[in-house]
């Protein structure tokens, strides 16, 4: 018996994505990725010459998964998002927004990885928005507990499985 959840508590966390394309030939792709859930939409980085983007740009459908699963606590929440993605230029500001969503404060940032790998400023740097079409919830939490114990506590807050 699966409990609904409000998926801004998942989407809030510094948990791991997972984006799934298509590829040229048809075939799933997918790919873990950090993001920033903001303006009703989840922000992915990507580079106008990363696969992620090219799959986009010639087929822009995609489905985004989280899952928060913390074992000792017994919490298993899924999130799935599905639509149609765009590819955007790239926004400083909500970049380091992302970067600071897990990486912590600014000051903290290890520099190489910034100057190597995510570099803010970079030209080729894009991000890939979806709004998505339709949001899915799981609370399997009660693997551990069962279902009178679950995490969270049931509460109507409007969201419903497949919406």
């Amino acid at each position: 018996m699966p409990r609904e959840f409000n998926p801004d508590d998942a989407l809030s966390r510094p948990l791991m994505a997972n984006l799934a394309t298509v590829s040229p030939d048809g075939a799933p792709r997918n790919a873990p990725v950090w993001f920033i859930w903001e303006d009703g939409a989840i922000w992915l980085l990507g580079s106008s010459d990363g696969s992620a983007v090219k799959h986009l740009e010639r087929d822009p459908r995609c489905a985004v998964e989280i899952v928060h699963f913390d074992n000792n606590a017994g919490i298993l929440l899924h999130v799935g998002l599905r639509g149609i993605a765009t590819i955007e230029p790239m926004s400083p500001d909500r970049f380091k927004r992302l970067l600071h969503k897990y990486l912590g404060p600014e000051a903290g940032w290890n520099a190489w990885f910034i100057d190597n790998v995510a570099q803010i400023e970079h030209p080729d740097g894009r991000m890939i928005r979806l709004a998505p079409a339709s949001i899915f919830t799981n609370n399997v939490s009660f693997f551990r507990t069962g279902p009178d114990l679950a995490w969270p506590p049931y509460v109507d807050d409007g969201f419903r499985n497949g919406r």
